[in-house]
This record gives structure tokens, C-alpha cells and sequence, in this order.
């Protein structure tokens, strides 16, 4: 079966308070040329969607990302009330000892402080990522049917090339025999123009041109020409990929 190398596939789902999106298109290339754009929360998979991606897409340009729409942020900010205590009471004792009158804004100022405020980043969960992946493979399904519906019409003109050149073929059977008569009655008339007066021997004539016409003889490659163009409508039914299989074969059509 033919696919098309350029496509596009996008699967939306959601999780808790998240929009996950996942977007994969893919443009022609001899390889995979894989590149993902990965959000930095689901940067650690990065491995694992290259390789989700990579066992079901096997050539060309491929494009992926994943993000996440309409959510709060990953980072949470919190007190470290332990601290913050701790510099309170050494603020009041300095205070008390240096005679300094206590500030009215202590809340403020020792929230300024080091590690104060901690930043907490909230953990990929298993369930998360199987809501991710299942998105993923999701993507990947919408850009193989797009490569597949691309690929139905690819099938359609290059099978119409070929039954063409197959027609042609056949209906140089009716001249074949015409061609070999016009080849003879061609020679003869050129050795009469040089010289009336030559004589021809007539079998040696007759074995040179065998000899000749064997040469000019295109049956071998006709019927090579006809297993190639047999061989190229079977490989567009396989189920694998075959693009490069069919290039060589358009190859041996060209040449033949």
C-alpha cells in the first residue's frame, strides 16, 4: 500500500485542569528526520515519545510537539514557615539588644530573605503520562491516515502511468513483423543507390542481415518491460513501505 511521506495529525486531550495537545506533521526525506518540541514537564518522556514516534513512522521530515493550553503553572510557591520563624525571633532579639524600635512591616521584609520562599515543582504522575501518550499515539494515528489518503491518490495516477505503458506495449506486436520487412526493403534500396552495376550475393546478404536484425530484435526487452510493470502493480499492494522499491523498479521501466 502506497503512503504519502507529508501529512499532518493533531489529537487533543485533557487532564485535571490541563488541555494536552499533540501535533505531529511530517514533509518528504529519504530517513526519518525526527525533531520534537517537548513541554519542559513532560521533557523526561522525550526519549520515549522519540521512540513511539520512530517505531510507527518510518520516513521523512518529521515535526513533533507537545504542549499544554489553559493551565496553571507546574511551579508552586510556599513559606518555609521554619525560617521565616527563625529570622523573626533574631530580628526581635537584635532588635531588643541594639534599642532599634521593631519595624511595622516584618512580614514584608522577611519575605525578601534567602529561602524563605520555596519553590516546589509538582511530579509527572503515571496517570498523567498515560493521558500524554495515549494523545501521542492519538497524533500519530490522524497523520498515518493522512499519509494513507494521499497515498490512495498517489496509487491511482501512477496505476494509470503503468496501464498505459502496458497498453502501448501490447499494440507494438501489429508492427513488429512490419518493422523487421522495412528494415530489409530499407538496405536493399540503399545498396541499389550506390551502384546498379554491383552484384549482391544474395546469402551472404541474407546472413549479414540476420545478423543485423538480431541486434535490432527488442522481444527480450519487451518481456522484461512486461515483468517490471507487473512487478511494480504487485509491490504497490504490499502492506509495508515500498517507496524505495518502487523507485528502483521505475528505474528498470525507464531503462528497459
Amino acid at each position: 500500500m502506497i503512503q504519502s511521506m507529508t501529512g499532518y495529525g493533531k489529537a487533543v486531550s485533557e487532564y485535571e485542569n490541563k488541555k494536552i495537545v499533540a501535533e505531529i506533521k511530517s514533509l518528504n526525506s529519504k530517513q526519518l528526520d525526527l525533531s520534537t518540541r517537548v513541554s519542559s514537564f513532560y521533557r523526561e518522556k522525550d526519549i520515549e515519545i522519540r521512540n513511539e514516534i520512530s517505531q510507527r513512522v518510518e520516513r521523512g521530515k518529521v515535526e513533533f510537539s507537545v504542549y499544554v493550553e489553559n493551565a496553571t503553572s507546574d511551579v508552586t510557591s510556599k513559606i518555609n514557615t521554619t525560617i521565616f520563624q527563625q529570622y523573626v525571633e533574631q530580628l526581635s532579639q537584635l532588635a531588643e539588644k541594639s534599642g532599634i524600635e521593631k519595624p511595622t512591616n516584618w512580614f514584608e521584609i522577611i519575605l525578601r530573605f534567602p529561602e524563605v520562599m520555596k519553590n516546589e515543582t509538582a511530579e509527572l504522575t503515571d496517570e498523567e503520562w498515560a493521558v500524554v501518550k495515549t494523545t501521542l499515539l492519538a497524533s500519530i494515528e490522524q497523520l498515518q491516515l493522512y499519509r494513507k489518503e494521499e497515498g490512495k491518490a498517489l496509487h491511482a495516477v501512477l496505476l494509470q502511468k503503468i496501464d498505459n505503458i502496458q497498453q502501448y506495449l501490447e499494440q507494438t506486436v501489429q508492427y513488429e513483423s512490419e518493422r523487421i520487412d522495412k528494415i530489409k526493403q530499407r538496405l536493399h534500396e540503399n545498396l541499389k543507390a550506390i551502384d546498379d552495376k554491383i552484384i549482391v550475393d544474395e546469402n551472404r546478404l541474407e546472413q549479414e542481415l540476420i545478423y543485423y536484425i538480431e541486434k535490432l530484435d527488442v522481444n527480450e526487452e519487451k518481456e522484461r518491460l512486461k515483468h517490471h510493470l507487473a512487478y511494480f502493480k504487485s509491490t504497490m499492494q504490499e502492506p509495508t513501505s515500498s517507496g524505495k522499491k518502487l523507485g528502483f523498479i521505475a528505474q528498470e521501466i525507464g531503462r528497459e
